[in-house]
C-alpha cells in the first residue's frame, strides 16, 4: 500500500525567514489524522533564509535527522557541540533528557533542509550529536544508509531508534530497490527530480507513505536524489 502525499497538499507556514511544509502534523498544522507514520513523527521540509534560523530552544525523547539539501546550516548546543553541516551531509543530534540547540542558515544564500524526527525505542540517556559527509557521487545507483539504530550498519549516523534514514541519487532510467519487513513503516520524500515506486509516482518533495510492501523498486523517470526512512 503506497499513500501519496502531494506537496502541494502538505501543511505549512511562511514565517518569511522561513517557508516550511509539514508531511505530518506540526506546529500550527494540526491534523489529529495525521500525526506520524509509525515511529516516524514528523518530516519538515524548511527553507530557511540567509542569516537566519532557529534560535535556542529545547527538545527531549526525540532522534532528530537533518538532511542538508542545498546551503548548509551551523548547530550549536548547551553540551558545548558546534558544527556546520553543509549540502550532502546529515547530522543527527538524540534528545535524550533533555538538550538545547540553536540552528542558523549562516550563508549568503537559502538553505534548504529536511529535518525528520523519530521516536527513540526508550527514553531518556544522555543527549549526543554528530555529523558526518556522505558524497552524492558515493550514493550514485545505490541506497546508502546515512542513519540507523541497527547495529549492522556501521558507517552510519547512529540514533537510539530501530529505524534508518537513506539515501541515494539516480540518473534518469536507473532502478534501485529496498526490501523490508512489510509490517514496518517506510516514508519516501524525492528531494529532487521524480521517482516511480512500485508503479506509483513520486514527484520532488512528494511524500510516499508504505506499508504492506515487502519490495520497492525505485525507478527515475528523471536525475533524482531521494531520501527514505524505514521505521517500526
Amino acid at each position: 500500500m503506497i499513500e501519496l502525499k502531494p506537496f502541494a497538499a502538505l501543511g505549512g507556514a511562511d514565517h518569511g525567514w522561513l517557508k516550511a511544509r509539514h508531511h505530518f502534523s506540526f506546529a500550527s498544522y494540526y491534523d489529529p489524522s495525521n500525526m506520524g507514520h509509525g515511529a516516524l513523527r514528523v518530516w519538515n521540509d524548511d527553507e530557511i533564509a540567509p542569516n537566519t534560523g532557529f534560535p535556542a530552544h529545547p527538545h527531549r525523547n526525540m532522534e532528530i535527522i537533518t538532511y542538508v539539501r542545498e546551503g548548509a546550516i551551523t548547530h550549536q548546543d548547551n553540551l558545548g557541540n558546534k558544527g556546520r553541516t553543509e549540502a550532502g551531509d546529515v547530522q543527527v543530534m538524540s534528545a535524550g533528557s533533555g538538550i538545547r540547540h540553536s540552528e542558523y542558515n549562516l550563508e549568503p544564500t537559502t538553505t534548504r533542509i529536511f529535518q525528520i524526527w523519530i521516536e527513540p525505542t526508550t527514553d531518556g540517556g544522555q543527549p549526543t550529536w554528530g555529523a558526518k559527509p556522505f558524497p552524492k557521487s558515493d550514493r550514485s545507483g545505490k541506497l546508502v544508509t546515512l542513519a540507523s539504530g541497527f547495529a549492522d550498519d556501521g558507517d552510519a549516523l547512529p540514533i537510539r531508534a530501530k529505524a534508518r534514514v537513506l539515501g541515494t541519487t539516480l540518473k534518469a532510467g536507473e532502478t534501485a530497490e529496498y526490501s523490508a519487513d512489510k509490517a514496518r513503516h517506510i516514508y519516501l520524500v524525492p528531494a529532487a527530480g521524480s521517482v516511480e515506486v512500485n508503479g506509483v509516482r513520486v514527484n520532488a518533495r512528494d511524500g510516499a507513505a508504505i506499508r504492506d510492501e515487502a519490495t520497492l523498486k525505485i525507478t527515475a523517470l528523471e536525475d533524482s536524489e531521494l531520501v527514505l526512512v524505514d521505521a517500526a
